[in-house]
């Protein structure tokens, strides 16, 4: 007498015989895992509450930050700006408010959906009763992030009409909501991604949650603290000569005499054989020498792993001459891509007279960052992937102590 055994299948996992059908039976599984998780989600009147609660709280701050324009709109006077240099309406004000606000409040909404996702099945004993079945460890870890990705998204779709209405004030394009949607969505998976892989390592929920969270906070506030003590032991020189301000009226020396350092506080008009480069402002000026600075170059990768400057740094802003700099107000998210952009480009472009050539006030987009940054964050998401793929390998062998099966 011959006994077979079988093994059960995962709900909604259909076994397609061949090895052609590989593919389709394992994206099968993905489905099964993720529709679960979803209709889950979909039960629960608190998502609900969620998304309605967002919704308001989001449209409240287009609402202020529409009034606080048109309030400094009637009492300021913009009659010495050029017409064609004034921005039109607050919808970049708007925009980039609603875009902060999505970005900085769906770093931390992310997280809830994702960091128990592993953990609360394995405290439930219900994880083990997945892991007996076809599913393999892939299945279960892209199953459970693209639930979590798809619920961080609907908070992103809640927001859409916010951003539209910031575009319909002027002043934007409709790349800009199409860049900015298209980061946000790709930040909210890495942290989604990663508080699935923290899950599938971690045993208690509670630690799964506060380990997210943490790395979320790494990001975030970590690499500016990593970078700024980065800098400081970035010391390095630079050759540049000297600059004299046009617009600058110095005093006449004493004694109608300068010499060594006091050349600096009373700068005589240079001659225009020493002049190696100039604009209307000021000129560079005098033999080449080393001057110390810091080499923010060498830490700038630290710089580009924050997600509000991968997120700032994606979207195409319009250029500015140096005139028009003192009349557009750049935004906080143009000025985060500003400063990342001279921390990469370092003293070498941003050292005034470096090298005898004027310093750009305005750094144009055409060697950008954000690849950078999000290749290092997919990097280091992918790290902890792999080690939870590993954690959901069966048979587990020896397990940590109090660890519940079933």
């Amino acid at each position: 007498m011959t006994t077979t055994e079988t093994t059960p299948s995962a709900p909604g996992l259909d076994t397609v015989p061949g090895q052609s059908n590989k593919f389709r039976r394992y994206v099968n599984g993905i489905s099964a895992v993720m529709g679960m998780e979803l209709r889950q989600r979909l039960r629960s009147r608190g998502w609900y509450i969620m998304l309605s609660i967002w919704f308001v709280l989001i449209g409240l701050v287009a609402v202020l930050t529409w009034v606080s324009w048109q309030a400094q709109t009637n009492r300021t006077d913009f009659s010495y700006v050029p017409p064609d240099q004034l921005v039109e309406g607050p919808g970049p004000l708007i925009f980039e408010a609603v875009l902060a606000f999505v970005l900085f409040f769906g770093l931390l909404v992310a997280p809830a959906f994702s960091a128990n996702a592993i953990s609360g099945d394995r405290s439930a004993g219900t994880l083990a009763i997945m892991q007996v079945t076809l599913l393999r460890p892939g299945q279960l870890l892209w199953g459970k992030f693209l639930a979590s990705w798809i619920a961080a998204l609907a908070f992103l779709v809640v927001s859409v009409p916010f951003l539209v209405f910031g575009i319909i004030q002027g002043g934007l394009g409709v790349g800009y909501i199409f860049i900015a949607l298209l980061m946000l969505a790709a930040e909210l998976g890495v942290v989604c991604a990663l508080g699935v892989g923290i899950s599938a390592l971690a045993n208690r929920p509670l630690f799964s949650i506060v380990v997210t969270y943490l790395v979320v906070a790494l990001l975030s506030f970590g690499t500016l603290i990593a970078f700024g003590l980065g800098a400081l032991l970035s010391n390095g020189t630079v050759l540049a000569n000297q600059t004299y301000y046009k617009a600058i009226v110095y005093a006449p020396a004493p004694n109608g005499e300068v010499e060594g350092e006091d050349s600096q506080y009373y700068p005589v008009t240079p001659n225009k054989a020493d002049i190696t480069d100039e604009n209307n402002e000021y000129a560079c000026y005098g033999p080449l020498v080393e001057n110390q600075t810091t080499r923010t170059e060498r830490v700038a990768w630290l710089l580009a792993m924050n997600p509000f400057v991968v997120v700032a740094d994606a979207i195409p802003y319009p250029s500015h001459s140096a005139q028009e700099q003192s009349y557009y107000g750049s935004g906080v998210f143009e000025s985060i891509s500003q400063g990342a952009r001279y921390s990469q480009a370092g003293p070498n472009a941003t050292y005034q007279c470096a090298n005898g050539k004027i310093a750009p006030q305005y750094l144009e987009q055409d060697k950008p960052l954000w690849p950078l940054g999000l290749g290092l964050q997919l990097l280091v998401t992918a790290g902890i992937l792999g080690l939870a793929w590993r954690a959901l390998r069966t048979p587990a062998g020896k397990l940590a102590k109090g660890t519940r099966i079933a």
